[in-house]
């Protein structure tokens, strides 16, 4: 397939030869751990080493067991140490040493929301190495940390104002954003997560194999999957071969284990996870369900969701952040965040008698979403390559968040 990746692909840096792109994805996290995020990297970074791009990872690692470098599709992995080992912090001071000492034409920062966002940013301006951030936001189980967003956008605020540009994966992010951070509305670019599935030899759901409930995403309980269990006893009358199969891994998952027990419904629920780059194993899921269900509080975009739509699954989703988006645009329906368990069931049984079925849709690609970010790059890179701007003056004219007329 010829995508437009094929003509950002390279840079000419004036006196220097015509080379490739050296773009360095900086991320918390990245395959084999399961996310959002990873997924968008390994998408959007196998694009563009496919494109001719010189392309790094860098990532860490809290376990300690994974491999400080590898080569894997034609790109390479960085890994350092971060810590706490048990915690979302992701403080990782081998980010900082990696930047300040590489040569990279452009860095892009994934995630806004842990300790390595500030690191990625505060090391790519010391080296004046152009920078941007793709902001992944999402929610979090913890209610303090919940309560300190606010802070830690704004002391994040200076260095996400240096950037030339803020990347959302919706309309709803990147207003949400903008709003909070109070920065100009150029700044931010709406670039969608990709939706694409390979194609399986398994066929959509016909109903032969029982009444399938498919619920995606981290095992944490902000994302509602314990809300879709507690409906499970209302539907079990209307359905009695219900089932439910939750994809995903996390801290949650005794949790909702217990609640099936306590429910009676245990006999009926199935918690595993699906291999991050097992993505025909995903398609079998979701082509398998006769609902796809995400009962999140908040969701940037919702990328499980897209992959359902594009699939042709119904689905159902809490009228919430990105998904009300979803809804808005007459892709979904929903039932509100605070719902009771038998008001949840009558929104599934709704959609299960009458599913909102779109057939083929135009959804975005992640040939798109790489393309879009390939021209970012290069708007970014001429300006700090093109004479007589050097690098010293690029960063002046985009200091504060908004780019100066020459």
């Amino acid at each position: 397939m010829t995508t437009h990746t094929e003509s950002v692909k390279s840079i000419d840096l004036g006196n220097e030869a015509t080379r490739p792109l050296r773009i360095l994805f900086a991320t918390a996290r990245y395959l084999p751990s399961i996310g959002g995020t990873e997924i968008h990297t390994y998408e959007v970074a196998t694009r563009a080493a496919a494109a001719g791009c010189e392309v790094t990872v860098l990532t860490t690692d809290s376990s300690g067991r994974l491999r400080a470098r590898e080569e894997s599709n034609g790109i390479r992995i960085l890994r350092v140490r971060a810590w706490p080992r048990d915690w979302d912090y992701y403080f990782a001071p081998g980010i900082y040493r990696t930047i300040v000492r590489g040569h990279w034409d452009l860095i892009h920062c994934q995630g806004y929301h842990t300790l390595l966002a500030p690191l990625v940013m505060l090391a790519a301006w010391r080296s004046r190495t152009p920078y941007i951030l793709t902001f992944h936001s999402g929610g979090h189980s913890s209610h303090l940390r919940n309560a300190l967003r606010g802070v830690q956008r704004a002391l994040l605020r200076p260095l996400l104002a240096r950037a030339p540009r803020l990347i959302a994966v919706s309309t709803f992010e990147a207003e949400f954003f903008r709003e909070r951070l109070r920065l100009p509305t150029e700044q931010f670019v709406v670039i969608p997560n990709g939706s694409y599935l390979p194609a399986s030899n398994s066929q959509p759901a016909s109903g032969e194999n029982g009444t399938l409930i498919v619920s995606v995403g981290r095992l944490e309980r902000y994302k509602g999957h314990h809300r879709v269990i507690a409906a499970l006893p209302w539907l079990v009358p209307h359905y009695p071969d219900v089932r439910l199969r939750i994809v995903g891994a996390g801290p949650f998952e005794p949790d909702l284990q217990r609640i099936a027990r306590k429910l009676g419904v245990a006999d009926r629920v199935e918690i595993n996870a699906i291999p991050a780059d097992d993505r025909e194993g995903m398609t079998t899921v979701l082509n398998s369900a006769a609902l796809v269900i995400l009962l999140s509080d908040y969701e940037s975009q919702g990328m499980a969701v897209m992959e359902a739509l594009a699939l042709g699954r119904p689905v159902l989703v809490a009228n919430t952040s990105g998904l009300r988006e979803l809804a808005e645009r007459g892709f979904a329906r929903t039932t509100l965040s605070d719902s009771t368990p038998q008001e949840v069931a009558e929104a599934i049984r709704e959609q299960l008698s009458c599913p909102l079925i779109l057939g083929k849709i135009a959804l975005p690609t992640w040939e798109e979403c790489a393309a879009m970010l390939l021209a970012l790059y290069q708007d970014v890179i001429r300006d700090v390559a093109a004479p007589p701007i050097n690098r010293r003056r690029f960063f002046a004219r985009y200091r504060g968040g908004t780019r100066r007329q020459s």
